[in-house]
């Protein structure tokens, strides 16, 4: 997919730095705007990286909501 011709002349493609993997090639958005380009400031999150603030941030679980799931086995 990115040695496509159109991927290479429209430059949609991006490599991010990983923790685990180095660099991992991504495909960049294809909206260009000149006054507000896109940056590329974070790799795809490790499994399970961002579990626990999901839980408490957006479904507002509580920490010990969160600990009773871990302690179950289900996270």
């Amino acid at each position: 997919m990115f040695q496509d011709p159109q991927v290479l002349a429209r430059g949609l493609a991006v490599n991010v730095p990983h923790p685990l993997a180095g660099s991992v090639p991504q495909v960049a958005s294809p909206i260009r705007l000149s006054e507000t380009p896109v940056e590329y400031r974070h790799a795809p999150p490790l499994l399970g990286e961002h579990t626990e603030a999901v839980l408490m941030d957006v479904l507002g679980l509580s920490g010990e909501a969160v600990q009773s799931l871990r302690g179950a086995g289900v996270l």
